[in-house]
């Protein structure tokens, strides 16, 4: 049954793509030429004089919002679709049509148990901006204060439900048709795109979000997060504090306001590293339309739906990544991959340091405006990826990230390189998480998190004991797990005594 719904589904889109001629991009591809060519003569005559880009962004808004989340992501990918394709689907991200103010009062209502007029003092039935997922309506709080609603599409979790089971029933498809794709992992990639999609339809924990972030920047004066009104947030619902500022994307607005180009853009370096690396919490989607800049120069971060997580292991990892590339120490590049895990340890680390070579060689010598860490990273985890190294999710977030916010300096400010920027920053965080006395800390703090463990491990270990000899397979014994809790303490015990020594 369900891929007798997909294909008719792949039917619909079909048509949809045809009557916008978006199909060109298949045929530019050389993608399926033969069934192609002739459906594009049933698009419509306005269609044929627009851009390949123009196209597939009106295709993906008559789709419906897991085509439109589809167009933002590749909007950010100029270096597979383009400059100018990735501008036109740029167009995605806060310019769609939106829904009836009467819809979005009734959601409101709905979510927080009381009509629009007594929940607030005023509410503009205009949205100021409009997304695949949700709209945003300025409106008046009982006490005076201006705030932000933003309100959940109606249908928007069936239709994102029906739109995710497609992409992930065509990712097991291509992955059986093309199993030299397999390394791609499509099928990965799709749920973790359906497990990003269903946290940014949870307004309740984009407003969790936004209160983390802005507990991380609370000794900031350079970074501001608006504050959540929690009681007129909801499920699909969020109020916020509203922002006063200049969108980061207008230049000339910047410009007249008194702004500094260069100085903001140092700024917002400051503000992703310390995301990145200091935290471990990052806004997912940096675009033009989520920042503003204040009257006093400070930046306010809007749209927490698509957030990011680092462990501090990883950011070591990435630290030393970064920084044995502007070194040039590939050899060191290629042991932190090894030590890692991240490529199998029967692969070979010369081959790995001579792939990492290949990458890093062409970039020394360029003007660092023409640097992009973010593409670095990116070509990184697909060699790595040569090499057997799984999808890291929340590694290509960030690698999707570093590009937007690479793009956004660039921008702003032709020339900047944001993380030539951040690379002090990065030397000092580094320093001080990486040498002796903060690995020995780290050790230490994992054979204590350990030790707290131990009871929760052994429980779980003894009711699988008795499992086994409840169905007979083996006589029920403690010893294992006696067994078992001694040397996981002894080995607590090595590591903790090894750090104190380091």
């Amino acid at each position: 049954m369900g891929a007798a719904r997909n294909l008719w589904r792949l039917a619909v889109i079909a048509r949809v793509l045809a009557r916008h001629d978006a199909l060109a991009a298949l045929d530019a591809l050389g993608v399926a030429r033969w069934p192609v060519r002739p459906m594009r003569l049933f698009a419509r005559r306005a269609a044929r004089s627009r851009r390949i880009g123009e196209s597939l962004a009106a295709a993906a808004v008559e789709l419906g919002p897991g085509f439109i989340k589809l167009g933002q992501a590749l909007s950010t990918r100029a270096d597979l679709v383009g400059v100018e394709t990735a501008a036109d689907l740029a167009m995605l991200r806060d310019r769609l049509p939106p829904f009836p103010a009467a819809e979005a009062r009734r959601v409101v209502a709905a979510e927080l148990g009381a009509p629009v007029e007594a929940l607030f003092a005023t509410f503009d039935d205009a949205p100021v901006a409009a997304a695949s997922i949700a709209q945003v309506h300025y409106a008046t709080a009982p006490d005076g204060r201006a705030v932000a609603v933003k309100v959940l599409r109606p249908g928007v979790e069936r239709a994102f439900a029906r739109d995710l089971d497609l992409f992930l029933w065509l990712a097991r498809l291509v992955e059986r048709a093309r199993p030299r794709w397999h390394r791609l992992r499509l099928p990965e990639a799709a749920r973790a795109f359906a497990g990003i999609v269903e946290v940014e339809m949870n307004l309740s924990l984009e407003a969790a979000a936004a209160v983390e972030l802005a507990g991380n920047f609370a000794a900031d004066p350079t970074v501001n997060v608006p504050a959540v009104d929690w009681r007129r947030t909801a499920r699909r619902v969020l109020t916020t504090e509203r922002v006063a500022g200049v969108p980061l994307g207008d230049a000339d607005a910047l410009a007249a306001a008194g702004h500094d180009p260069a100085a903001i853009v140092a700024r917002a370096a400051a503000a992703t590293f310390n995301q990145v690396f200091r935290d471990g919490f990052f806004h997912g989607d940096p675009h033009q339309g989520n920042i503003f800049v204040a009257a006093d120069g400070a930046l306010w971060l809007v749209d927490f739906g698509v957030m990011g997580r680092l462990d501090l292991p990883t950011r070591r990892f990435l630290a030393e990544v970064l920084t044995a590339f502007l070194e040039r120490d590939y050899a060191r590049v290629s042991r932190a991959h090894f030590d890692a895990g991240f490529v199998p340890s029967d692969r070979s680390p010369g081959d790995f340091t001579q792939a990492v070579r290949a990458i890093g060689e062409p970039i020394h010598g360029l003007p660092t405006g023409e640097i992009s860490a973010g593409r670095l990273l990116g070509q990184l985890f697909r060699t790595s990826e040569d090499f057997g190294m799984p999808v890291q999710p929340h590694l290509l977030l960030l690698q999707k990230t570093m590009v937007v916010a690479e793009g956004v300096g660039r921008a702003l400010c032709p020339g900047a390189n944001m993380w030539e920027l951040a690379r002090p920053l990065v030397g000092g965080w580094a320093a001080l998480h990486m040498d002796a006395p903060a690995r020995a800390r780290a050790a230490l703090g994992e054979a204590a998190a350990l030790a707290r463990r131990l009871p929760r491990i052994a429980e779980r270990a003894e009711a699988a004991l008795e499992s086994l000899a409840a169905a007979g397979e083996r006589p029920r014994s403690r010893w294992p797990v006696a067994a078992f809790l001694a040397g996981a303490a002894a080995a607590a015990a090595v590591i903790a005594a090894f750090a104190s020594l380091s």
